[in-house]
Parts: structure tokens; C-alpha cells; sequence
């Protein structure tokens, strides 16, 4: 297992869409693992491929990375495929250094996609969690949290950045 560099905004990586995955092989075993590794060490509660510079529509999930046990879920071409209710949540992004904003979002949703094994899995979650995987998942399809706020918001977080990056 390796830690990853997790890419920042304004890195084209997080605006592009990612690839399905053809096959769930040992490269998959391997990304999987090392982004665990690189989710835990940032430390985050969520990471999309996109965000350690891969392509591929991989996301690693753990709502309490802090506790002995494990809770880690591996999702590979994950979808939404129903949703349901509204939250708003304040959201931060690990590529998306020193922000929070309130972003709206389904409170339910069902999320479809294939396990480590190759088999097809079907999750239900709401709250927290339900935000959670929307987000990542939003990661694979090129949209940061960012993209879902006011566009004055996303202004001034942007112009805070070039002039961060100008320094």
C-alpha cells in the first residue's frame, strides 16, 4: 500500500469524467488500497479516484476512519439510481483545501455498483452517509462541491485560490 498525492483544485484531474471499469482486476485491489491508505492518512472520510489522479470509477467510503474496526466500503462504477428528500449539510473536500459550504442534497439515495469481488452490490443510505456518496460520486462525473454552491461563493473561493497559487 502506498499514500497517494491527492490532487488540489484547479488540477484538471477533478474536472475530467471518469472511466467505467472494464474488469475488477489486481490494479483495482491495488488503487483501492492505496486510497484507503491516502484517505485515512489525510485524514477524510471519503475519496474518489479523481482525487489521487486515476480516471477509473473507483470511490473508497469510511464514515468513522478513527475506530479500530474497519468500516471501509470499496464501491466500483458506482450510480445513483433513486433518491429521494433534501438535506443541507456543511461540506468540506480534501481537494478543496480550507472551504466549507452548506450544499443541498438528496437525504436517500440507492447507490448500484460492483464490489472488490466483481459482484454487483446495492446500497441504501441516507444523511450523512447518503451526502457522503453523492459527493465522491459527483467526483467521478468531473463536479466538485464547489460546482453545487452559489456561483458568488464559488467566485471568491476561486479568486482566493489564483491568488494563493500566484504567490
Amino acid at each position: 500500500m502506498a499514500i497517494l498525492e491527492i490532487r488540489k483544485y484547479p488540477e484538471k484531474v477533478l474536472l475530467e469524467k471518469a472511466h467505467p471499469v472494464e474488469q475488477v482486476d489486481r490494479s483495482i485491489y491495488k488503487l483501492a488500497d492505496d486510497m484507503a491508505e491516502t484517505m485515512y492518512e489525510a485524514p477524510g472520510i471519503g475519496l474518489a479516484a479523481n482525487q489521487v489522479g486515476e480516471t477509473s470509477r473507483v470511490i473508497v467510503v469510511d464514515l468513522a476512519p478513527k475506530k479500530p474496526e474497519s468500516n471501509l466500503i470499496v464501491l466500483v462504477n458506482p450510480e445513483i439510481v433513486a433518491a429521494e428528500g433534501l438535506i443541507s449539510t456543511e461540506e468540506g473536500c480534501l481537494s478543496v483545501p480550507d472551504y466549507q459550504a452548506d450544499v443541498k442534497r438528496f437525504q436517500k439515495v440507492v447507490v448500484r455498483a460492483l464490489n472488490l469481488e466483481g459482484r454487483p452490490v446495492e446500497i441504501e443510505a441516507e444523511d450523512l452517509f447518503a451526502v457522503v456518496l453523492q459527493h465522491e460520486i459527483d467526483h467521478l462525473n468531473g463536479t466538485l462541491f464547489i460546482d453545487r454552491i452559489s456561483r458568488l461563493k464559488r467566485d471568491l473561493y476561486k479568486r482566493r485560490m489564483r491568488k494563493k497559487l500566484a504567490k
